[in-house]
């Protein structure tokens, strides 16, 4: 048994804390892992994948097109750079706060209504829940802690094999001491949120 994650966002919004702390909460609970960065920029505005995958016994670091248990999108437009990674087996966690690309701010494009974006991922899975993790996290006592809203909304899920209170060590074992409460609030509130949208 394994499991497969892609998580996607932008440079600054903590994508390769969120693999990280899955990575750790993988090994907290005896598991074999892989985390790798796919690509990204380390500049604030670049678009940052990593894929984890978890289990028994993980080879290759590598998530297949078609082969993710779950994506987590910081940004709704990168859940359409990732959603080759999807089938109907897939959840979407998708933060419904846009973030416009370079191309948008200069007025060279427009961003896509939310609606565009929430039809074509439909096309691969209808299993999708939005979280305005922004709003949540600034709640929580930080907007930057995002990525652990939408890490709650993942752990929400039963889909990782990881227990919460591992998850919530690994947070510990990561995250500055003086963000750690913000960082666990911030993730026990997107398992909240999350919940509430799938009852």
């Amino acid at each position: 048994m394994k499991t497969e994650i892609v998580v996607s966002g932008v440079g600054g919004q903590g994508v390769l804390l969120l693999a990280e702390t899955l990575g750790t909460a993988a090994v907290l609970s005896g598991l074999d892992v892989r985390v790798s960065e796919i690509h990204g920029m380390a500049q604030r505005g670049g678009s940052v994948v990593c894929h984890v995958r978890m289990g028994e016994k993980i080879y290759s670091p590598t998530v297949m097109e078609g082969q993710a248990d779950a994506i987590v999108a910081l940004e709704p437009l990168e859940a359409l750079r990732v959603i080759r990674y999807a089938s109907e087996k897939t959840t979407v966690l998708m933060n419904t706060r846009p973030i416009a690309p370079a191309i948008v701010v200069m007025g060279a494009a427009k961003y896509p209504d939310m609606e565009v974006i929430l039809d074509a991922i439909r096309r691969f899975t209808t299993d999708i829940i939005e979280v305005d993790a922004v709003e949540i996290a600034e709640k929580a006592g930080s907007p930057i802690a995002a990525n652990m809203v939408m890490l709650g909304a993942l752990a929400s899920t039963g889909k990782l094999p990881a227990p919460k209170e591992n998850i919530e060590k690994a947070i510990e074992n990561l995250v500055p001491e003086r963000y750690k409460e913000i960082n666990i609030k911030a993730f026990q509130m997107g398992m909240e949120a999350a919940k509430k949208q799938s009852t």
